[in-house]
């Protein structure tokens, strides 16, 4: 045994640790075992492959304390098969970097402390922060299997009864063979004297990752929650004087410009992050029942129920003034102000009246208080389906006949609904500059108001005649695109009655006009793709609410034309029409804060002359090095590959019409390409490739396969 029997040591492969019948079970923390098209290894030569063996995987055999402090921790360094790593990078390609850390859980208490600490210094101003430890010393036991003996001791009376966790992080640099840097981390949990750790474990990584892609802090080596909360702790601050505990930090960070502090105008800065303008895309824009208008965070896009956290419940059973101060951080609860006067000296009574779940919604307790208002009990819903459609070929009204109906499917009558709009639009192979009549302004559709004249029978089913026709001239497959609403109350004839709009999800049907084959719309970007951020992406008032019904306007020969000339910022009637084509526009905006930085911006005009800039934008997928805006992950909304040619290189699609970029109209792919890769030199290598009358030849040099496939391109590290 390489770890003296004086040692309160257990062991565990990863992150999990089972107690059955008495017995330790290992369980191992998921790693990735083979390279995807996204990887950049995936694109390296099988012999450099076979010999680098790229990637790294941090797993613990078992950690331990022994009764003079000293502590010591056995773990391998392998590649993602398992194969081992020479940590010196002599036998094995790639010197690593390897960090320990420590802490424990204090009787009574539900965080960890860590036994080093340092003191940090910026402006003359000082804090103290958890660390790791340094100095120690390593010894190789086996092939890629090390033991690291601590250069600090743990006090001489630290509490064997207490949860332990040890943590490793480190890194392999593999930049000599173009393979970049490979992080990994992992956690040990265990009580010394022996029995079941403490839990912390509330938001899983998973959870992070569905925004964030990989989280990846600090340079990169610190990837996981169960790491990150060994530090991140009520014992940790930064010299701005703010803590850095997760609850608080991360709260803050993700509420950013909806913060009363920051409304208020003073900005949150946490170390070098000025967290101030940070928009949280899951948050919903809503007036509560309380006449208070605010960004309403959606809790449960952190704190999911089913991720098999073991305190996931914890945001609503659990309130303290640091959790919820952190967000509500106009609160006093030292005097009592904005806490209805009341006073709060400790966290014994929060749960007295901020229970969990109350007898109505938006009520003080933990889930009413966060109630999102289209998402009440209150709300009977809107569900609509078109079933079929009537005299839809070229030239003639088209009579489409819908379903609209409640959650529970009974029958929901126009009369019922505040808004009926009904879209019509084609070609699908490509919308955009198809006049549906002299007296139509909106460019290659048109939407018209079913309210007036559409009619229903008792059981939900309604139709609507067209009073514009399909040109005469229309060949191929037409779609019609539905967005319907309804005003509901909640807590109604109370002091907190209130309306909210709920709008249905849009429905959009194809059907052929010349009786040729149906051809419904190529599908670029995955609706559920754009909900792992944004929960239910809504848009226009929440009528915009599916991908298909979002290209029927936002089309390639649209801008915002109609409503510049009403703008109410005087600057913006000054610059010519913005383009609002759907792949450029959403482009532009994941990419606005890269456009800031270069000095350009993405503003676009909307209806009542509104002022929309996106230049602010900070997409949250992170790099490997752990900055977040990184824009190449493509995956993390476009459909994964392979995919139709056509939805990544829509070459020989419309022209874009562009006034405020550098060529208008832009061929499709250029347009596409150039919204995030916006510098003059990309365009002029863009236009080189277009032929005036062959087009755009991006695919022959971007296309799978190819010596600069986009997916290559794009790839990590």
């Amino acid at each position: 045994m390489r770890i003296p029997s004086s040692v309160f040591a257990v062991g565990r492969y990863a992150l999990a640790l089972l107690v059955v019948a008495g017995s330790v079970v290992l369980v191992s923390a998921t790693k990735k075992t083979e390279f995807t098209i996204h990887d950049k290894e995936y694109y390296a030569a099988a012999s450099t492959v076979n010999f680098v063996r790229p990637g790294l995987a941090i797993s613990i055999v078992s950690a331990g304390i022994a009764t003079d402090g000293t502590i010591t921790v056995d773990y391998k360094l392998t590649d993602p098969k398992g194969l081992p790593l020479d940590v010196n990078g002599v036998t094995t390609p790639g010197t690593m970097s390897v960090r320990y850390l420590i802490a424990y859980i204090p009787k009574g208490q539900t965080q960890f402390v860590s036994y080093f600490t340092r003191t940090s210094t910026s402006a003359g101003k000082s804090a103290i922060q958890a660390t790791g430890d340094t100095g120690g010393t390593v010894k190789q036991v086996a092939d890629g299997e090390y033991i690291y003996t601590f250069a600090g001791k743990a006090p001489a009376n630290w509490d064997k009864t207490a949860t332990h966790r040890l943590g490793i992080y480190g890194s392999r640099n593999l930049t000599e063979f173009d393979l970049g840097t490979n992080y990994d981390d992992a956690v040990i949990t265990w009580v010394p004297a022996g029995g079941v750790p403490v839990a912390r474990d509330v938001v899983r990584t998973a959870t992070c990752d569905k925004c964030h892609d990989q989280l990846a802090f600090h340079g990169g080596s610190r990837r996981s929650m169960e790491l990150c909360i060994m530090c991140h702790t009520p014992q940790t601050g930064d010299p701005n004087g703010n803590t850095a505990d997760m609850k608080v930090m991360i709260h803050k960070i993700h509420q950013g410009s909806a913060l009363p502090s920051v409304v208020a105008q003073t900005p949150y800065v946490i170390g070098s992050l000025d967290a101030s303008g940070v928009v949280n895309p899951s948050n919903v824009s809503q007036t509560d029942p309380d006449g208070k208008s605010a960004s309403m965070p959606r809790c449960t896009s952190c704190h999911e129920s089913n991720t098999g956290a073991a305190q996931a419940n914890n945001w609503f059973t659990n309130p303290s003034r640091d959790a919820c101060g952190s967000c509500h951080d106009d609160i006093n609860f030292a005097t009592g102000k904005n806490h209805v006067n009341l006073p709060q000296v400790d966290d014994k009574q929060c749960a007295g009246c901020h229970i969990p779940q109350g007898e109505l919604e938006f009520d003080a307790s933990i889930k009413g208080a966060h109630t999102i208002g289209t998402e009440s009990t209150a709300n009977p819903g809107l569900v609509l389906g078109i079933t079929k459609v009537d005299n839809g070929v070229a030239g003639k009204a088209p009579t489409v006949t819908f379903t609209a109906k409640d959650f529970k499917g009974n029958p929901v009558t126009v009369a019922q609904m505040s808004r009926l709009s009904i879209v019509l639009a084609g070609p699908a192979s490509d919308y955009g500059y198809t006049s549906f009549g002299s007296d139509v302004t909106t460019p290659g559709y048109i939407s018209e108001n079913g309210l007036s004249t559409a009619k229903c029978d008792g059981s939900g089913t309604c139709t609507y005649t067209f009073t514009h026709a399909i040109p005469a001239k229309a060949t191929g497959t037409y779609s019609i695109g539905m967005e319907g609403r309804r005003t509901f109350t909640v807590l109604p004839n109370t002091t907190l009655q209130h309306s909210y709009n709920d709008d249905a999800n849009n429905f959009v049907a194809y059907f052929s006009v010349d009786g040729s084959k149906l051809a419904q719309r190529r599908t670029v970007v995955d609706i559920a793709k754009c909900n792992s951020c944004h929960a239910r992406l809504s848009l226009h008032g929440g009528s915009r609410n599916q991908i298909q019904q979002c290209v029927l306007c936002h089309n390639p020969s649209a801008d915002d034309s109609p409503v510049r000339s009403s703008a109410t910022v005087a600057a913006d009637k000054a610059l010519p029409p913005q383009g609002i084509n759907f792949a450029m526009m959403i482009h532009k905006i994941h990419t606005g804060e890269k456009l800031a930085a270069a000095g350009l911006s993405y503003i676009v005009v909307g209806n009542g002359g509104s002022h929309n800039d996106f230049s602010d934008v900070l997409y949250p997928t992170m790099s490997d090095t752990g900055s977040t805006g990184d824009t190449a992950k493509c995956y993390m909304c476009h459909v994964q590959t392979p995919a139709p040619t056509e939805a990544i290189f829509p070459i020989g699609k419309n022209n874009v019409v562009d006034q405020q970029g550098l060529l208008s109209p832009a061929p499709a792919t250029t347009s596409a390409c150039t919204a995030c890769h916006f510098t003059r030199s990309a365009m002029a290598h863009a236009v080189s490739q277009t032929d005036p009358k062959f087009g755009e030849s991006c695919d022959v040099c971007h296309a799978t396969g190819t010596d600069f496939d986009v997916d290559k391109e794009h790839a990590g590290k």
